[in-house]
């Protein structure tokens, strides 16, 4: 596994990295729909492998106004996880959990940022436990944090890690829908050695 890294494995490799994200954010959308309870159409989605500094750009710019939704992750892998959603489709969504009432303006209160922690703590808790299910490994987020800032500013919280195991992650990309489209970030970072032992774990060890 010494010569392991997102930059030199194989397209079949990344062919499967792509369908345990695909499955995870299939689930995540599910509970999401269970969560509002209503239904909530989702398109395939778009799984890149990128560099860090070209996320910013993919998200709208540095300066879009995004709310994150980062957390660690535990057990037989180690790593963390995001969830970015574009501010105004975080009102929208908020807005749907608590029937309408909800601020005027752009800005969260405390109820409302407490509801969208929640939103994040239910669908990243469904991504990463389609992932537990399939790779038959124990995998356990921390507490969420949510923040509300600038795409550049929220994306510097996990920057040194991506500095630390290499430029190229994976980033998820998800559109769902009810009555608005809304573009949805999953970003999961497991460290090197983890890549290869969800690569393991599926019976394709890598060298």
């Amino acid at each position: 596994m010494g010569n392991m890294s997102l930059e030199n494995i194989s397209e079949t490799y990344m062919d499967v990295l792509k369908e345990l994200g695909n499955i995870g954010a299939g689930n995540a959308m599910t509970a999401l729909s269970q969560m509002l309870n209503c239904k909530v159409d989702m398109r395939v989605p778009q799984i890149k492998l990128m560099a860090f500094g070209e996320i910013g750009a993919m998200l709208g710019g540095e300066e879009q106004l995004m709310v994150g939704v980062f957390l660690g992750v535990e057990g037989d892998i180690n790593g963390s996880m995001m969830f970015l959603l574009e501010k105004g489709s975080a009102k929208h969504l908020i807005k749907k959990l608590m029937m309408g009432m909800v601020s005027d303006g752009d800005e969260f209160n405390e109820m409302e940022l407490s509801a969208m922690k929640e939103v994040g703590n239910i669908i990243t808790g469904a991504y990463l436990n389609s992932l537990a299910v399939i790779t038959n490994m124990k995998i356990q987020p921390t507490p969420p944090e949510l923040t509300v800032d600038m795409a550049g500013a929220i994306l510097s919280v996990p920057a040194i890690e991506f500095g630390i195991m290499g430029d190229n992650i994976l980033l998820i990309q998800s559109q769902f829908f009810d009555e608005v489209e809304i573009d949805g970030y999953f970003i999961l970072i497991p460290d090197l050695d983890s890549y290869a032992k969800i690569l393991g774990s599926l019976g394709m060890p890598v060298e």
